[in-house]
């Protein structure tokens, strides 16, 4: 991924940490962290396909709502061994970086519009001991050198009680 980083001339920074699983984690190393920070959801969809959907860290994805936003039918959380077979990681790591690993076609990664936008989102460098601060574009321009075809989406989120 560095060189792919140094190719593209795509400047980040990075970030060691102790390794967090959950978002609920992750917020004592996120206050350190300038940007947008994230969450990752690997789902499969009722016809057996997956998707990879980066959100804000503390948005809660309306799941009924999701496959209208993202072009399939109903979703349900993708399972583990989906996941370290299709993107390569494990459960507590999940980032769209791990789309370098997955083969074109396999899974589509969705990024949630704001953060597409935002000047710098924080994600995983494909383990949970370390962030990486870059881009929304420059992640999206990684995802597409890798020979996908990233989607941009207005994700929607329940409304809070």
């Amino acid at each position: 991924m560095r060189a792919d980083l140094a190719a593209l001339a795509i400047p980040f920074a990075e970030h060691e940490h102790e390794a967090v699983f959950t978002v609920e984690q992750s917020r004592h190393v996120d206050a350190e962290i300038p940007g947008a920070h994230t969450k990752n959801l690997f789902l499969k969809d009722a016809k057996g396909a997956f998707w990879l959907v980066t959100v804000p860290a503390e948005a809660r994805v309306d799941l009924k709502a999701l496959p209208g936003a993202i072009g399939c039918k109903r979703v349900s959380f993708g399972k583990a061994e989906d996941m370290e077979r299709l993107i390569g990681i494990a459960p507590g790591s999940v980032t769209p970086l791990a789309m370098i690993n997955a083969e074109p076609g396999s899974v589509t990664c969705v990024i949630e519009a704001g953060l597409a936008a935002a000047p710098r989102i924080n994600v995983h460098p494909l383990r949970n001991t370390a962030t990486l601060g870059l881009s929304g574009a420059d992640v999206l321009r990684l995802i597409g050198h890798w020979g996908h075809a990233p989607r941009v989406a207005e994700i929607p989120v329940q409304e809070s009680a």
